[in-house]
């Protein structure tokens, strides 16, 4: 008999084929690793409010009957250090206050439906010139309208923001009778804003010049004109692309086009700020799909993942590529969603898979450790935790989610999901040998918390064998042999369990 330790490195490994991902996790749920061990991801509850008779009540963002799905979301705390959530559907601005509170603050006058979906323009003027025949009807596959969505700022205590399909730039001022109003003389017909670590707004694809950057005068979002005695003024970036977002890095500002990678940087009058580019063939895949963090930025471009690291931008390795860009539902990438999940040093993208046109999946990057986790989760937005005690999320019906609370996974209108991890196939040696399996020796933190499946084959593409589960004993008696083994493990759910490296006892088989 011998021993053989299944020494399973931290992240998924699903790029190419089954045996490519030899040794490694291939399918995940709901899963990290943290120091090497494998552990549950923390589960979600509704965030909630206290109604009229006392009780909580669900927070459902909504209007009238119709429930909308949040497209951007931002938090912030005012002078007075009470917290504020903003929420932006394609048609809708919502604020919610740290008690549950939630108001409609839609500016007055704001009469754009938007898309909720990303969808084929077939008006005049919206599809190839030349292309297609005088009098037949253009096929629905040319050019595609994003689902709609706000940008969403903050200047001071206020809040700022920009409707992509409506264009102007709206303020809020904290008062809960007023909702947003837009900015006096500010540019409209833009694409979105950000506000930078000097105070200035940009505005960005101003006065639907798609390529354009303008700012108003520092300190002052209502001087756009630039004179002599300001500070304002605008650029038109060199990019054969369409600039998608903005964000604040440490002390600069980062622009991402479609398919490249800007940065300015503020240096005083007369030029107020100059403008560089630090990467090509990185474009954004939508306007959220970005992050700050310490080390600069994270984002999803329309094929791979990219790091600006305070002076140029690099491509990232990923193993999980072929996963993600194949299973993703491209005509609704508009709708890529990034959040930073600064306690575990982990940046999530939820993105709508190819049978959905909805976010029903995510992928994630742990940037200290280097390794990528996926797996299923309904999330439109949402937010990190710091301003709120926990990271609130939104579903895809309209609900928000306090999240890494207890271990719970139960959504409205879904099936609970349960945490898991699969390997690719495990041979003894080159996979020249029939292993006899007679037990598992566990190494877990509290044992009996997991249960462990294993299938196996005699040949790669053979039909598998499944075994167990087993629930796990120290050892575990366990009957089955092969060539070659994947092992499932799967969690229970309101438990914080955690795996080790495991241990099979195997011994020299044979087909008889």
């Amino acid at each position: 008999m011998a021993y053989v330790k299944l020494d399973i490195p931290a992240g998924v490994v699903n790029h190419g084929t089954d045996s490519e991902a030899s040794g490694r996790w291939r399918d995940t749920n709901l899963v990290r690793w943290e120091n090497g061990s494998m552990r549950p991801v923390g589960g979600w509850q509704y965030k909630t409010k206290q109604s009229e008779t006392g009780q909580a009540q669900i927070i459902l963002i909504e209007n009238v009957a119709t429930p909308e799905k949040i497209r951007a979301m931002t938090a912030w705390k005012s002078n007075n250090g009470t917290s504020h959530l903003a929420a932006g559907s394609h048609k809708q601005l919502y604020h919610v206050l740290e008690d549950g509170t939630d108001t409609n603050i839609t500016p007055t006058g704001f009469s754009t439906l938007g898309t909720p979906d990303a969808e084929a323009n077939l008006g005049y003027g919206k599809y190839y010139y030349g292309r297609g025949r005088y009098g037949v009807q253009r096929p629905n596959d040319g050019v595609l309208d994003e689902a709609s969505s706000w940008t969403l700022d903050t200047w001071g205590e206020y809040l700022v923001g920009c409707h992509n399909v409506d264009g102007k730039i709206y303020e809020w001022t904290l008062n809960a009778a007023n909702p947003a109003a837009q900015v006096a003389n500010a540019p409209v017909n833009n694409s979105a804003i950000v506000v930078t670590e000097e105070r200035f707004l940009f505005a960005l694809g101003a006065g639907a010049n798609l390529k354009k950057v303008a700012w108003c005068d520092r300190e002052d979002n209502t001087t756009w004109t630039s004179a002599a005695t300001n500070e304002a003024g605008d650029i038109e970036l060199h990019t054969t692309g369409e600039i998608q977002l903005g964000i604040k890095v440490r002390g600069r500002t980062l622009i991402l086009t479609t398919v490249d990678a800007h940065v300015a940087t503020y240096s005083g009058p007369p030029a107020v700020f100059g403008f560089e580019r630090v990467g090509q063939e990185c474009g954004a895949i939508s306007r959220h799909s970005a992050v700050a963090i310490d080390e600069g930025a994270f984002w999803m471009g329309a094929n791979g993942f990219f790091q600006y690291n305070g002076s140029a931008v690099q491509e990232l390795p990923c193993d999980v590529h072929d996963y993600v860009f194949k299973d993703m539902n491209t005509a609704q990438r508009s709708k890529v969603y990034a959040v930073h999940n600064g306690k575990h040093n982990e940046v999530w993208w939820f993105y709508p898979s190819e049978s959905s046109v909805e976010n029903d999946s995510y992928v994630a990057l742990d940037y200290k450790e280097g390794h990528w986790m996926i797996g299923k989760m309904h999330r439109t937005a949402g937010v990190d935790a710091g301003v709120f005690t926990d990271p609130i999320y939104s579903d895809t019906v309209g609900y928000l989610y306090e999240h890494e609370k207890n271990f719970s996974y139960g959504e409205y209108d879904y099936t609970t999901f349960t945490p898991y991890a699969e390997t690719g196939p495990i041979s003894i040696g080159d996979g020249d040998q029939i292993m006899k399996v007679t037990q598992l020796i566990p190494d877990e933190k509290n044992q009996g918390n997991i249960t462990v499946t294993f299938k196996t084959r005699y040949y790669p593409n053979a039909e598998e064998s499944s075994f167990g589960p087993y629930t796990t004993a120290s050892p575990t008696d366990v009957r089955f042999q092969g060539r070659q083994l994947r092992m499932r493990i799967t969690g229970e759910q309101l438990t914080d369990w955690t795996v080790g490296d495991m241990r099979l006892d195997v011994t020299g088989g044979g087909r008889r």
